[in-house]
């Protein structure tokens, strides 16, 4: 991914406010999967002038564009991530929440394969995988 969430909203024909700015900004920094929540606190903490009613508005538009994409892991919330990101799986410590991002060739070839074997051409994929830690060392990472 070359462009920036603000650059394909341009793209897009998308009108950046200044408000719609600082919320791209703070996405295109999220190295998480933030909640419209979590989203809106640090949004307003570089400008507080941003409302929450503001923040679910650009967020809904963004996915409905295509910049970004809506994942759940099971919690009942609705998370977002860009839409753009290199393709990634996830794998959900259900004890804590935490998010493991992993890609795996082998389960890529793997998941073609048995595309292919059904008669179909994969176009995509999402994968979650849920679990405990297995040992205290691996407990609260992610």
């Amino acid at each position: 991914m070359s462009d920036t969430i603000i650059e394909r909203c341009e793209a897009r024909g998308l009108r950046m406010t200044e408000q719609r700015r600082v919320i791209a900004t703070v996405l295109e920094n999220a190295e998480d999967h933030p909640d419209v929540d979590e989203l809106y606190a640090r949004v307003s903490a570089r400008d507080s002038r941003i409302s929450l009613a503001t923040v679910y508005r650009t967020v809904k538009l963004f996915e409905e564009t295509g910049i970004l994409e809506r994942v759940e892991f099971g919690d009942g919330r609705a998370r977002y991530e860009d839409a753009e990101r290199e393709h990634h799986d996830h794998l959900i410590d259900v004890t804590t929440g935490d998010v493991v991002e992993f890609c795996d060739p082998e389960i890529e070839a793997l998941q073609e394969k048995i595309a292919r074997r059904l008669g179909y051409r994969l176009q995509g994929h999402r994968m979650e995988l849920f679990g405990v830690p297995l040992d205290r060392k691996h407990r609260g990472k992610g």
